[in-house]
């Protein structure tokens, strides 16, 4: 029987050497039903009036509802919303960028192979940039910032095949070019300068460089010569042919990615990636107390939905995955009053990640949206076709960014401010 809070394991795929002996309460943190599971946790024990850095007043989220469905409205007036994804922010500015290289793959098993090299390393170069960045983009001259800029960044960078050992196949990301990857080829890639800083470019490097080892390492799941994202498509056609579902995929992601995280919280030396602690999770196991987010994981999966779908491998199940606990979600959640920090709570100072506020604010963002997603769906006439990616997209995230700007101008900073590495937001 499964213990409270430890969700059986949502993948299906093999033992390996590295998770053989893993205590099943440990390996199951790597799913996103933990994610979800213990976020309820923390805010059964906020609503509660345990904390003391928050409450909660759940009535508001009836006016987060009607703010969401008006920006979505906005957004997408025939309320077809597409995924929330990377791709979105690859098309910054009206600009189909991926569109002109994807017409010029004949196949289109290589085509999604590709789509899926440059989403991984888009997305996990997609932590926060800091207030400051900016990139302008060669050719056009657009000024982009945050996850547009660093979008846009990524993708030249790609197309120049920065992240390629092989310079005919520049939109090849292969594990070589990755180990081998300096902060200089990443600042210059970024346009970092004293007067352009970027947070987190040695992190960031870091991360790419450990990416690098991790696909060396799992040859089942991402290939040799070369060792790449994209041979991830290969194996889900091999083991489940034309339908995985999104848990499925995010624990495979977990899996071949846990040892990358510079800052991942590892127990009894078993890399659990994005998590955090927090004193609501009561198991009577060794993963008491842990919080599982996975955010920028569950960010690839999102992203991941088009290139495996246009390879034709449907993924299913999206309501499986959670909400991003991540700055614009969370900000969106205490701008509105739902989530109302106490004042044992300094909001002039800058928080690590992994303190307790920051973990009780990210649980209770996944939690909270959770909630949020029947309100939407009510005030926009639609039922369970529009999903939690739709809300994400149509959505919450640029609700967030909207009244973090009408509070907080000219740049809009979430209303708690996060010392970051470039790894996590």
């Amino acid at each position: 029987m499964t213990a409270p809070g430890m969700p059986a394991r949502e993948s299906e795929w093999k033992d390996t050497p590295e998770t053989l002996g893993v205590p099943p309460e440990l390996l199951a943190l790597r799913s996103a039903a933990a994610v979800r599971v213990r976020s309820r946790m923390v805010l059964d024990h906020v609503a509660a009036g345990r904390s003391p850095w928050f409450s909660l007043d759940e009535r508001r989220l009836a006016v987060v509802a009607a703010d969401v469905a008006d920006v979505t409205r906005r957004a997408y007036p025939d309320l077809a919303v597409p995924y929330h994804s990377r791709w979105r922010h690859f098309a910054a500015g009206g600009v189909d960028r991926w569109g002109a290289i994807a017409a010029a793959f004949s196949d289109p098993r290589e085509r999604g192979r590709a789509a899926i090299d440059l989403a991984t390393v888009s997305v996990l170069l997609d932590a926060g940039a800091g207030a400051a960045w900016r990139w302008r983009e060669p050719g056009t001259g657009r000024v982009l910032s945050r996850s547009e800029g660093l979008g846009v960044a990524s993708f030249s960078m790609c197309r120049d095949g920065l992240f390629s050992s092989d310079p005919s196949v520049p939109w090849r990301v292969d594990a070589a070019a990755l180990m081998r990857l300096t902060e200089a080829d990443l600042a210059e890639g970024f346009q970092v300068s004293g007067k352009n800083p970027l947070v987190g470019v040695a992190a960031r490097t870091a991360l790419l460089n450990r990416l690098g080892a991790a696909l060396s390492a799992r040859p089942e799941l991402f290939g040799t010569r070369p060792a790449r994202p994209g041979n991830l498509l290969d194996h889900v056609i091999a083991t489940h042919r034309d339908r995985v579902a999104a848990p499925e995929l995010l624990a495979l992601l977990l899996d071949g990615f846990s040892t990358i995280w510079p800052s991942g919280l590892s127990l009894d030396g078993f890399a659990l990636g994005d998590a955090g602690r927090h004193p609501a999770v009561t198991t009577g196991d060794r993963s008491r107390g842990v919080v599982p987010f996975h955010k920028l994981s569950q960010w690839l999966a999102w992203s991941l939905l088009e290139p495996f779908g246009s390879a034709g491998v449907a993924v299913t199940d999206l309501d499986g995955l959670t909400a991003l606990a991540e700055y614009r979600n969370g900000g969106l959640l205490i701008d509105h009053g739902v989530i109302l920090p106490k004042p044992a709570l300094d909001l002039s100072a800058a928080h690590p990640v992994g303190s307790e506020p920051v973990v009780e604010w990210r649980a209770l963002t996944v939690a909270l949206i959770d909630r949020l997603l029947p309100l939407v769906r009510r005030e926009l006439g639609r039922g369970d076709d529009f999903t939690l990616g739709h809300l994400l997209e149509g959505g919450t995230w640029a609700a967030g960014r909207r009244i973090a700007a009408k509070l907080r101008p000219p740049d809009g900073p979430p209303p708690l401010v996060i010392a970051a590495d470039g790894t996590v937001f």
